[in-house]
């Protein structure tokens, strides 16, 4: 077990730098629009490569965000009846729910996702856009950005899997989003 933990931490600690790499990402497009907003109407000038950066990097933060999203337990879910239970129900509806839907679909979608990377690097694809940008690097955060959250599904499942057998203390508390 102490091997599954090490992988555990490892994936935690690989998952945290993507997240400070997402967080970053959040004042980086919002200098940009900024930038973009200012250019266009002081100087009349615009360009599809300001518009498509942001949209590259909003899509880096959600993909690079997401696993790390997961590991602080701050995903949505459906907490009808998940909030009633005691501690190792909701441990044992966490690891149900991580092998039977979460693993395969996320193990799925990085499989998947693959070609489409590859065929967009491979053919050198830009945007259609007058003035855009590369794609692939786009696309790249999909399998990536999966690959991570799969990696932190397995981090997640071992350590309710540790938690279930005494092994170490997991805070599984989830308390809804406040409207």
């Amino acid at each position: 077990m102490g091997v599954l933990l090490a992988f555990s931490r490892a994936v935690d600690r690989l998952n945290a730098g993507a997240a400070w790499i997402a967080t970053w990402l959040v004042l980086f497009a919002c200098v940009v629009s900024a930038g973009n907003a200012i250019v266009r109407y002081l100087f009349s000038y615009s360009s599809n490569a300001f518009l498509e950066i942001q949209w590259y990097s909003f899509g880096a933060l959600v993909f690079l965000g997401a696993a790390y999203t997961l590991r602080m337990n701050e995903h949505v879910r459906v907490d009808l009846v998940y909030s009633s239970l005691s501690e190792e129900k909701q441990v044992w509806v966490d690891i149900v729910g991580l092998v039977l839907f979460f693993l395969p679909v996320t193990a799925y979608l990085t499989w998947i996702s693959i070609p489409l990377f590859t065929v967009s690097f491979r053919s050198g694809e830009v945007s259609s856009s007058a003035g855009g940008l590369t794609i692939w690097p786009a696309k790249l955060l999909i399998p990536l950005g999966f690959a991570l959250l799969l990696l932190q599904g397995l981090s997640e499942l071992i350590k309710r899997i540790l938690t279930l057998q005494g092994r170490m203390q997991l805070d599984v508390k989830y308390e809804k989003p406040v409207q």
